[in-house]
């Protein structure tokens, strides 16, 4: 979320910064034209004073020509402006230098004709920091009402140019300080609204993970997302406390339902030494109530696993998995099927009871339905940062409607009705690995059974990251 509203904020912020930056840079150009315009300005008025006193008489005075002459070369020399005094036929009174004259067409014609008509010639176009242009003025010399010559400047504009160049790169470098400013601030901003957000879904995390005791530590952030983790521990506490309840009732029901089912069993049996002996009914009433005893304890089984906290130990999964397929393994050859394990050393965080009550679920399972004369492979192996126990067996399979549904309690197969279990051993497998991070998956195995994957973290912070997150 971050990485998609940090830059919808900067983009933002940079545009805020662009429109007013774009016509200060603007108005600080068009500020040093008008100063330089100004100037430009100042001279042709003081030129066409000198001018003026020159046409006084008919003749003009020499002396007066000679200094209006000196004050335009003195300029040139000194400013690289180009100046000069013309009559209405284009003729120069004096100019500098000497070389220059009107030209018969371009800004300074326009500028001349313009000032012709007893008026100074229009401000000049906009010069940019990129252009070479020039800027031209004029000024009429009026006597006694008419306009008897002009007064033109032709400037260049380099170092005009560099002002504003330098002006802009002010401007410039004040806008990326302030973009700085802008993208720290909002980096904090960020942080500060998403960082109970991102708190509030590792903690969501951790609690669908089945660490129930996760909680959001309701600190920072704005006022509305301290309010929602208030409520969101209150909902977790609220959901803790009942399932706390219903384990609580599952595991006292199973308890106080064995012992009475313990005393009927017995009773039965007292009862079927007084009937003869091959009695169908009362070795049925024997199968069901051992089937309904086994019922039981594997509902306290289910409800200790899901209350119980993983111990988590580095432990080398290669060597526990070999020490359970021994364990199988003449059950496996009672039945008749082939059970082969290939565990090479492979080290995991685990709860070492956890595994193995998983691992003989699993295995059971396995064997349990496996055919005469078949196989069950079981391998282990690792996968970046998980370590693997891959059980497959040659049994009959599932579609994948039952594959979406195994694993539920007390769900079994409509073909496996009639196989001993209580649809219970594969739930309490799941809960053991859950509670350290670890998961099991289900999948068909080629060409026909069943192949189960028990995924287990192989560093110590995999299974326990998003709670750490959570109470930080």
């Amino acid at each position: 979320m971050r990485t998609r509203l940090l830059p919808l904020l900067i983009v933002l912020m940079a545009a805020v910064l662009l429109a007013l930056g774009v016509p200060l840079a603007v108005s600080l150009a068009a500020a040093q034209q008008q100063k330089v315009v100004v100037d430009r300005i100042d001279d042709t008025a003081y030129f066409a004073a000198m001018a003026r006193s020159v046409m006084d008489t008919p003749e003009g005075p020499r002396d007066e020509g000679r200094t209006l002459s000196r004050e335009l070369e003195s300029y040139h020399g000194v400013y690289g402006i180009r100046a000069g005094v013309f009559l209405p036929g284009d003729a120069p009174l004096a100019n500098a230098p000497a070389t220059w004259f009107l030209p018969g067409t371009g800004e300074v014609r326009e500028a001349f004709e313009e000032a012709l008509l007893s008026r100074r010639s229009h401000d000049p176009r906009q010069v940019w920091p990129w252009q070479r242009g020039r800027l031209v003025v004029a000024s009429p010399v009026v006597r006694d009402g008419d306009v008897v010559a002009v007064v033109v400047t032709d400037s260049p504009t380099g170092e005009m140019r560099s002002r504003m160049l330098h002006g802009w790169l002010v401007i410039a470098a004040g806008e990326f300080a302030a973009m700085l400013l802008a993208v720290g601030a909002a980096l904090r901003l960020t942080g500060w609204v998403l960082r109970p957000v991102r708190v509030l879904d590792a903690t969501t995390h951790a609690i669908a993970s089945g660490r129930l005791k996760s909680r959001v530590a309701a600190a920072g952030g704005p006022p509305e997302l301290r309010r929602l983790a208030r409520s969101f521990n209150e909902m977790a506490d609220n959901v803790e406390d009942v399932l706390e309840q219903q384990r609580a009732f599952v595991a006292d029901a199973s308890h106080q339902l064995r012992n009475p089912l313990s005393a009927l069993l017995l009773r039965i049996e007292l009862l079927a030494l007084e009937l003869p002996e091959g009695n169908e009914e009362i070795a049925s009433v024997q199968t069901e109530g051992k089937r309904l005893a086994q019922v039981l304890d594997d509902l306290l089984d289910l409800a200790l696993a899901e209350h119980t906290a993983a111990d988590l130990r580095l432990t080398d999964i290669g060597a526990l998995t070999a020490e359970r397929v021994g364990a199988w393994s003449p059950t496996a050859a009672a039945k008749g099927v082939d059970l082969v394990g290939d565990c090479p050393p492979t080290t995991a965080w685990v709860d070492p009871v956890a595994l193995s009550s998983a691992l003989d679920a699993v295995i059971d399972n396995a064997v349990k339905f496996t055919p005469r004369d078949g196989r069950v492979e079981v391998t282990v192996g690792s996968t970046g940062a998980h370590a693997t126990v891959l059980v497959a067996d040659l049994g009959p399979g599932l579609t994948d409607e039952e594959l979406a549904r195994i694993g539920d309690r007390f769900w079994r197969s409509g073909r496996h009705q009639n196989v001993k279990g209580s649809g219970l051993g594969l739930s309490i497998s799941r809960a053991l690995l859950s509670a350290g991070g670890g998961s099991i998956v289900y999948g068909r195995h080629e060409p026909h059974g069943l192949k189960v994957t028990v995924r287990v973290p192989r560093s110590a912070a995999d299974p326990g990251s998003a709670q750490g997150l959570a109470e930080r």
